[in-house]
């Protein structure tokens, strides 16, 4: 997308109330782009062992998209999600926070940005390296994101106001919790770039798949084949299951165990 694009779908969200301001235009790589549908996404819910099934399939296809629960786990337990990924990349602040405090520095983070620039049904990947420190959201900024459509977010950092999260039930992936804020200590340098996930790579329209197994990300054009493929597994564990149940004869579960993993 070229800069002119991204300068045009800018001005047409400015103009419908939907910037809010805080992160600088330059920083904003991407406003529109090419979502899966939502059949695809209802087809993923769909799945009876959602990331087991997809994380095969992203094996068989030879990408490396999946992230293990037990490295970014879900706060709020027993949520699955899918839905286009959008970005969000933030980096320390040089200055500590008393000093930037006392200079009366504008807050440089920034989830609300994306949030009003996004469509119902996205999924915010937020990445600030890992960091356990200080918080990427809280409680309010889940609000805004539910009220706005948010399926849920996946974050490389910490969040805090976990009971409010928790009491709002909104689905939150995060490699940590603390209560000291991010306010001063972070800002948003870029919005619908590529960024990292416990060295996963998301672009922006990726589909995020997520339980509490853990976080597939599916390249956006690979998604109908993804789900295609994913169904065909579903179908075959479930056949297994019945023989398996029935006490059926090895004669009859070697094929389908042979065709599932050979």
């Amino acid at each position: 997308m070229s800069t002119s694009d991204v300068k045009k779908d800018y001005e047409e969200y400015a103009e419908a109330g939907r910037i809010w301001g805080q992160v600088p235009a330059d920083r904003i790589k991407k406003i529109k782009f090419e979502r899966a549908s939502a059949e695809t996404v209802a087809r993923f819910l769909a799945l009876p062992d959602l990331t087991t099934t997809v994380s095969d399939v992203l094996d068989s296809l030879g990408i490396c998209g999946v992230i293990a629960g037990s490295h970014i786990p879900a706060l709020v337990a027993g949520k699955k999600i899918v839905g286009p990924a959008v970005t969000l990349r933030s980096i320390p602040e040089r200055k500590t926070p008393t000093r930037a405090y006392l200079d009366k520095e504008p807050i440089k983070m920034s989830t609300r940005e994306i949030y009003y620039l996004s469509e119902p049904g996205d999924v915010l990947v937020a990445d600030f390296g890992g960091n356990k420190d200080v918080s990427n959201m809280g409680g309010q900024s889940c609000m805004v994101a539910k009220t706005t459509g948010f399926a849920g977010a996946i974050v490389n950092g910490a969040v805090r106001d976990l009971p409010a999260i928790r009491e709002l039930d909104y689905p939150v992936w995060a490699t940590g919790v603390t209560p000291i804020t991010g306010k001063f200590r972070m800002e948003a340098i870029e919005i619908n770039g590529p960024v990292t996930v416990h060295n996963i790579v998301v672009y922006p329209g990726d589909l995020i798949v997520a339980d509490d197994s853990g976080i597939c990300v599916v390249p956006g054009e690979l998604a109908e084949q993804v789900v295609t493929e994913a169904e065909a597994i579903g179908k075959a564990e479930d056949t297994m299951r019945d023989l398996i149940a029935s006490k059926a004869p090895l004669s009859e579960l070697r094929p389908l165990f042979r065709k599932r993993y050979d």
